[in-house]
């Protein structure tokens, strides 16, 4: 029996690509898939190096090839990877691509005693961890990095009383802001591959604060 393709193998985890953005019980599959420290980690190296093979995503993370095509899979199965089998120099070998994908979710939205409630709020504080856990990296190496990468990490943030209205418009410019940033970064890439570039994390939390104790 002839070995079945790259594309064959992954059909079984093919995701529907009409059901973008996920709602209800398929938004809780994507948040599991996608915030498990691994898959997430396999994601941004797909972003960051592009189209690779397991074997080449196994280099770049030290991962094992086998735990790369696990958590693949789930990846795949959730609209966050597609197989890239025209980049492949053997219909016999798996090579992906990330594909650009925006969560939003918000506990609140699940019943408060429903498994559902809790995943939303696992996975809430799994992503807080990933990005302090990746400003930490950040602020233990900028020191090495060449100039001026080295220079350009910054803060900004405020403490004010506003009205339930002002901490929603502020929420909406701030996405505004990031996905017009974001799509432009995307493109200018496409159109100019060869510029220098390096990988930049941007994070920001608007949140309700009471003044913090000593």
């Amino acid at each position: 029996m002839p070995r079945r393709t790259a594309t064959e193998r992954h059909q079984d985890t093919a995701p529907d690509q009409s059901a973008w953005p996920p709602e209800g019980t398929a938004l809780i599959d994507a948040l599991v898939a996608f915030h498990h420290p691994t898959r997430r980690r396999l994601y941004e190296a797909l972003r960051m190096l592009g189209p690779s093979t397991v074997g080449q995503l196994s280099e770049a993370t030290s991962l094992a090839p086998g735990s790369v095509s696990h958590h693949l899979k789930p990846l795949h199965r959730n609209g966050f990877i597609e197989p890239a089998p025209e980049l492949a120099r053997d219909t016999r070998v798996s090579c992906w691509r990330a594909v650009q994908r925006r969560l939003v979710w918000s506990s609140d939205d699940y019943p408060e005693t429903s498994a559902a409630r809790e995943v939303a709020e696992v996975v809430e504080q799994l992503n807080f961890e990933y990005q302090t856990q990746a400003t930490k990296a950040w602020m233990s190496r900028r020191g090495s990095l060449p100039s001026p990468w080295n220079d350009l990490g910054f803060a900004n943030d405020t403490y004010l009383r506003v009205t339930p209205e002002q901490m929603d418009d502020l929420r909406l410019r701030v996405h505004e802001l990031v996905t017009g940033w974001t799509d432009a970064c995307v493109a200018d890439q496409e159109e100019q591959p060869d510029v220098e570039r390096h990988p930049v994390r941007f994070v920001a939390r608007g949140f309700p604060s009471d003044p913090t104790e000593d």
